[in-house]
């Protein structure tokens, strides 16, 4: 018992440090963990407030679960969540390291900070905003791209009606807006590397793709790793707002756009089934959970250190 007073005494600046986290992890992901239970009722308002609510509202088992998942949508939101997220994740993070890379190989470090700081923008702007951005250049009637199909002959596109181009317009969208943040991770990580190493393979004649391939992305690896197990973990998780802002929540989009948080909110304001939204998201994690845990014994067994955990 001593040394563990002894251990907080010692390492108390870093425990005040992570303490904002902990009190947020506490109030947002812990304490709300009760809540769970909603998932399991078929949850109706009471007047004396949420906690009544709950223990009043009746038992129904799995039957939310079932209501989620026995419609004819199903399988096509559970296929778009999973595809696009694994699009996410392999395509974020080869861009992110490549940025990364390109940055810590400019030599005017004052224009180094203002590309990031341009890249890193994106990261803070609203869905609601980027969606307007998205219509500018998409718009029948004066968007950008349509006027530049005009200039050599061509007919406009109904982007808002045409489902076979939003795949791609998601993605691209997706990565314009995260790969910023990002890269400064890995960017951050680069600039970690000991500069010996690089002198070392400069003397051994090594050119600048070699020494990337041979040093750079090696150091990498780790953080690499982490990075996508915890992508991993949200893998059945989508972006609200860029899958219901950004294509306008248009009706004839919804083969290519619709994902389990976008119906799980049109059922919402639909039917107003709270039971059924809190089954949605304890499925969520329930999923995120074990692919991590399969995700990190898998890393373990390949290369120890590597692995979260």
């Amino acid at each position: 018992m001593g040394n563990f007073f002894k251990n907080i005494n010692r390492n108390k600046a870093l425990l005040f440090m992570v303490l904002p986290g902990t009190i947020w992890f506490f109030f947002f992901s812990y304490l709300p963990l009760a809540g769970t239970i909603v998932a399991f009722k078929e949850y109706r308002f009471s007047r004396d407030g949420f906690w009544a609510s709950i223990f009043r509202s009746e038992w129904v088992g799995w039957d939310n679960f079932k209501f989620l998942f026995s419609t004819d949508d199903a399988f096509t939101i559970t296929r778009n969540t999973l595809l696009y997220n694994l699009a996410f994740i392999i395509l974020g993070l080869i861009f992110s390291v490549l940025l990364a890379i390109i940055l810590s190989e400019l030599v005017n470090r004052k224009l180094s900070k203002i590309y990031q700081t341009g890249m890193f923008l994106p990261y803070f702007l609203s869905w609601v905003i980027v969606g307007y951005f998205v219509f500018s250049f998409l718009s029948m009637d004066r968007g950008l791209l349509n006027q530049i199909l005009g200039w050599f002959g061509m007919d406009p596109i109904q982007w808002y009606s045409e489902a076979k181009y939003w795949p791609y317009i998601l993605i691209i969208v997706n990565l314009w807006k995260s790969i910023g943040y990002s890269s400064v991770v890995y960017l951050a990580a680069i600039l970690g590397i000991d500069k010996s190493l690089y002198e070392a393979a400069m003397i051994d004649g090594a050119s600048k793709w070699q020494q990337i391939r041979g040093i750079t992305i090696p150091m990498l690896t780790p953080i690499m790793t982490i990075m996508t197990l915890l992508a991993v973990g949200k893998i059945f998780y989508a972006d609200f707002g860029l899958f219901y802002q950004v294509p306008r929540d248009s009706g004839t989009l919804y083969a290519v756009t619709n994902v389990i948080d976008t119906y799980v909110y049109r059922g919402l304001m639909t039917t107003g089934e709270i039971g059924m939204s809190a089954a949605a998201g304890l499925y969520q994690s329930i999923v995120g959970f074990v692919l991590v845990i399969i995700s990190n014994y898998v890393v373990r067994r390949v290369d120890k250190d590597s692995a979260l955990f």
